[in-house]
C-alpha cells in the first residue's frame, strides 16, 4: 500500500484516475530539480534532458510495440484524440471528409467529431453498439464511403470495460483506404497491446490512467501518416506538437510504461481479474437475484466491474457508503441524475442505468479491500 491510500476510503475508481506510483515520482524528480535544461539546447544543460526524453519515448514505444520515433508526447488524452482526428481530417485535403466513430466513445472523441462537423464541414457517422456495447464490424463496412478518411474506435470502454474487436475493425478500415485511430486510454497497461498486431495507424495513451501524473499523454503516429498539427511553432515532437517538452512528465510516463510492461509480464492482469471476480461473486452471493452485470463478462478489462443493484440508485448507494470511493455512469445536472449515455446506448432501461456502479480495481487493490467492499455494499443495499 502507498501512503496516498493508507487509511483512506477503499479506492475503486482506478478508471477515473490512478495514484502516481512512487517509482514514477522518483523517475521524474531529477528533471524538476537538477536537470532543468531545455532538451533542444545544444549545450551541456540540455544533454541529459534530451537523453531522458528519448528514453521515455522508447519506454512508451516498447509498451505498445511501436517505433521510438512514432511516439508524440501531448498534454492529455483529449489533446491526443484531437490531434489524431482533427489532424487526419485537415491533412486529408478532401472536400466534406467523412469520419466514422461509435456512440459510446469518450467525449474527447465525440466532441472533436462535433467540432469537425461544425467547423470543418466533415460528415460523421456514429455507429451503434449492441447490448454488450460492441460495434458490429458489418456496420463499419456499410458506413465506409470513398470520402472516409478516418475511423476512430476505443480499445476499451471506460464504464463497462468491454473490449472492441479492434483487429477486425482496423483491417476493414485500412482495406478501404481509411486511417484507423484507437483511444487506448483505458486499455494501455491493463492488457497487452501491440500496434502492429492490431493494425492501427494512431493510438492514444494516457498517463494518469496508468500511474503517471495528470497532464501527460502520448499519441502513436504510424510512420508515414500525415497529420496537421494542433500547436504550431518549433519542430518539437516531429512538428506535430510544438513547444518545449515537459521532460519531467515525459520521464514519468516512460517510467509508468516500463512498470506496466513488467507487471503485465508477471501476470498482473490475472491477479486483478481474480479480485474483480471475487467482488462480483461476493456481491451476487450476498444480494441474491439483485446483481446485474452491465456489459459482457468477456471480452472485458480485467479490472472493471459495472453492475446494477435492484432497488437502489447508484449515486444514493455511494452516498450512503463514504468508506468506498467509486463512481456511477449517471450525469448529475442541478441535482437531477440522468442515465449513463453508454448504458442507454446499450439499450438498458433507465432504472437499471441509474442503479449502475462502476467498481474499477488497480495496482494496490487487496483482498481485504474487496471483502470490505462486499460487506459495506450489502449493508447499504439492504
Amino acid at each position: 500500500m502507498i501512503p496516498a491510500l493508507d487509511g483512506s476510503p477503499v479506492y475503486l475508481d482506478y478508471n477515473s484516475t490512478t495514484p502516481v506510483d512512487p517509482q514514477v515520482a522518483e523517475a521524474m524528480c531529477p528533471y524538476l530539480t537538477d536537470w532543468f535544461g531545455n532538451p533542444s539546447s545544444s549545450h551541456a544543460y540540455g544533454a541529459e534532458p534530451k537523453r531522458a526524453l528519448a528514453r521515455a519515448r522508447g519506454q512508451v514505444a516498447d509498451l505498445i510495440g511501436a517505433g521510438t520515433t512514432e511516439i508524440i508526447f501531448t498534454g492529455s488524452g483529449s489533446e491526443a484524440d484531437n490531434l489524431a482526428l482533427r489532424g487526419a481530417v485537415l491533412a486529408s485535403k478532401i472536400d466534406r471528409p467523412h469520419v466514422i466513430t461509435q456512440v459510446t466513445e469518450h467525449p474527447g472523441i465525440l466532441e472533436t467529431c462535433h467540432a469537425l462537423e461544425r467547423l470543418h464541414g466533415a460528415d460523421v457517422t456514429y455507429l451503434p453498439v449492441d447490448g454488450a456495447g460492441l460495434v458490429d464490424p458489418a456496420a463499419l463496412v456499410s458506413a465506409l464511403t470513398g470520402r472516409t478518411v478516418l475511423v476512430s474506435v476505443m480499445a476499451a470502454n471506460n464504464e463497462t470495460g468491454v473490449l472492441q474487436p479492434i483487429v477486425e475493425l482496423a483491417r476493414i478500415a485500412r482495406t478501404h483506404g481509411a486511417l484507423f485511430h484507437c483511444d487506448a486510454a483505458q486499455a494501455a497497461g491493463k492488457i497487452p497491446l501491440d500496434v502492429r498486431d492490431l493494425g492501427v495507424d494512431l493510438m492514444t495513451i494516457v498517463g494518469h490512467k496508468m500511474y503517471a501524473p495528470k497532464g501527460i499523454a502520448a499519441l502513436y503516429v504510424r510512420q508515414g501518416v500525415a497529420l496537421e498539427p494542433l500547436v504550431y511553432g518549433g519542430r518539437q515532437e516531429r512538428g506535430l506538437r510544438c513547444g518545449t517538452e515537459n521532460v519531467a512528465l515525459a520521464a514519468g510516463l516512460g517510467a509508468a510504461a516500463q512498470l506496466a510492461a513488467a507487471e503485465l509480464a508477471e501476470g498482473g492482469a490475472q491477479r486483478i481479474a481474480t479480485l474483480r471476480d471475487r467482488l462480483h461473486t461476493g456481491l451476487t452471493a450476498r444480494l441474491p437475484g439483485r446483481i446485474h452485470l452491465n456489459g459482457p463478462a468477456e471480452p472485458r478489462l480485467p479490472n472493471t466491474l459495472n453492475i446494477s443493484i435492484d432497488g437502489i440508485r447508484g449515486h444514493e448507494l455511494l452516498d450512503d457508503v463514504p468508506e468506498i470511493a467509486a463512481s456511477t455512469g449517471s450525469a448529475c445536472h442541478s441535482g437531477d441524475h440522468r442515465p449513463s449515455p453508454v448504458l442507454s446506448a446499450m439499450g438498458l432501461p433507465e432504472t437499471r442505468s441509474l442503479a449502475a456502479l462502476r467498481l474499477s480495481l488497480g495496482r494496490w487493490t487487496t483482498t481485504d479491500d474487496i471483502d470490505q467492499t462486499v460487506e459495506l455494499l450489502e449493508r447499504a443495499a439492504n
